[in-house]
């Protein structure tokens, strides 16, 4: 067994052995943890054992699956998806501590749900033959859903159904690309497979590659939350889980821009460069919109909804500026909103269980209550803006790089975006933590906790590292995003 099946086996077990436990609330947590942190011990080794000097992808494995379709259970790692894999085993043992105390209700399928989350989630990232990779994202969908219909709060069972709504109308959009390629590969080779190593050399013509590329997009943009297919986002994540949340913002939000960088532009480059204009201004609208609408969210979690599609939309700049800093820009990013964004919400959670609410009109003067808690929120929301010494700010500088040169007046709207939302976090750091103390009964202890530090504390560590030292990541993404830029331009294969 190699250690990407690992990966992806330890989590499923993990699942398989809480559903075995039932109802035992107190050894869900253990064992739901316990699973998460060797899974995240195995994505370390292959880390490890990574070669940052290959473009390819390695420790391929390969089984037959169903030979009549041509489709096999083919796993790969390259530099696009291992920090990816990296961020997902990072993220889940802290979602799991997240709502160690809060999720009583249901806890063994609650932790169920989470472990067979991060498995698909996994297998989204290293699945190579595309079949695969299809059946983990529709897959994975489910258990999202479930997570915040039973273990939400609020208008739960309406955000669930947006959720589903609006992903799976996209993931039908992809499917129905796949199927069509799929069906031209089997013509053209004279075999049927899904391998995406194959599915490179496919012969299009321009028009049936702009269509299909269109369609790909469209699909790939609802879970890249980009106007106007965001609308289910805020709902969702003002509604979803502790952990719930981690999940939903800090990974998934991350899955329709790996299907670009994996599928969309590699397979249709020639239509992605035709397409380019009209999507770096759908992505600057998305930068402004989603900054200013936030400006007017009172709730805490509805506010990050908003913001999270300017962060989105940054991403996307990145991916179609087409040169290798904007796409390591956005891969950057990718990881680094994933961080800050669960440290946000675990801070948010903590709120929530001290004061019984998310609205910001309700909070205030929590600094001098909460002082420890106060200063890990700073440091949060100055790794949101970008500030230098901090992972947020390598991205998006790498991203505006790309774009001054090549169009000035598209970089200022998208900085104007970037302030915008720099004004919003602030505002919400002064609301919540200077001023008045809240007069609002508070339950429990103020100031964080062991269990709520030890959540919080290796994600600002690895904030910091990222910021100061961002070549011990970037390093391992060079050859990969020359082969991609290369494939955007026309001049490439995919290394076989």
């Amino acid at each position: 067994m190699g250690l990407l099946s690992l990966c992806l086996i330890t989590p499923a077990t993990g699942a398989i052995v809480l559903s075995l436990l039932g109802r035992r609330a107190g050894w869900a947590r253990v064992v739901a943890f316990a699973s998460s942190v060797v899974t995240f011990a195995v994505s370390l080794l292959v880390w490890a054992r990574f070669d940052a000097s290959r473009a390819d992808y390695q420790m391929v494995e390969s089984l037959p699956w169903i030979p009549s379709l041509g489709a096999s259970f083919v796993l790969g790692v390259d530099g696009i998806s291992l920090f990816l894999i990296l961020l997902t085993t990072f993220l889940v043992p802290l979602a799991i501590l997240s709502g160690w105390k809060s999720v009583n209700e249901k806890a063994g399928a609650y932790f169920v749900h989470l472990l067979a989350v991060e498995a698909l989630m996994l297998g989204f990232f290293m699945a190579v033959d595309v079949f695969l990779l299809y059946v983990f994202w529709t897959a994975m969908l489910v258990p999202i859903a479930l997570l915040i219909e039973d273990w939400g709060s609020g208008r739960t069972t309406a955000a669930a159904t947006k959720f589903i709504g609006f992903t799976m109308a996209g993931n039908l959009l992809v499917l129905a690309v796949i199927l069509f390629c799929s069906h031209v590969h089997n013509i053209q080779s004279g075999s049927p497979s899904f391998d995406l190593r194959l599915w490179m050399g496919l012969v299009l013509d321009p028009a049936t590659q702009n269509g299909l590329f269109l369609a790909a997009f469209l699909g790939f943009a609802v879970t890249m939350v980009l106007p106007p297919f965001h609308l289910w986002h805020p709902d969702a994540l003002a509604n979803a889980p502790a952990g719930g949340g981690v999940i939903l913002a800090g990974i998934f939000l991350k899955v329709g821009a790996f299907g670009l960088l994996r599928l969309a532009v590699p397979l249709f480059p020639q239509a992605a460069r035709s397409w380019e204009a009209a999507i770096v201004t759908l992505a600057v609208v998305g930068i402004l919109w989603g900054a200013a609408r936030s400006l007017f969210e009172g709730s805490l979690k509805r506010r990050l909804g908003f913001l999270n599609v300017t962060h989105l939309g940054l991403v996307t700049l990145g991916i179609f500026s087409f040169r290798a800093i904007g796409v390591e820009g956005a891969l950057y990013l990718m990881w680094s909103h994933g961080l800050f964004v669960a440290a946000y919400l675990i801070l948010v959670e903590i709120l929530n269980e001290r004061w019984c609410t998310y609205e910001v009109r309700e909070l205030g003067g929590l600094l001098r209550a909460m002082p420890l808690f106060g200063v890990l929120f700073f440091l949060t929301a100055m790794a949101f803006i970008g500030v230098p010494g901090l992972n947020g700010f390598v991205g998006i500088a790498r991203i505006f790089e790309a774009w001054i040169d090549a169009s000035p007046a598209l970089a200022a709207a998208a900085g104007l975006g970037v302030l915008i939302a720099a004004v919003s976090i602030l505002k919400t750091y002064k609301e919540t933590m200077l001023g008045p103390l809240t007069s609002r009964k508070q339950a429990g202890r103020l100031d964080l906790g062991l269990r709520e530090l030890l959540t919080l504390t290796p994600l600002i560590l690895v904030i910091l590292w990222m910021g100061l030292s961002p070549q011990s990541f970037l390093r391992f993404t060079e050859r990969s995003v020359e082969v991609f830029v290369s494939r955007a331009a026309g001049g490439a294969v995919f290394p076989e």
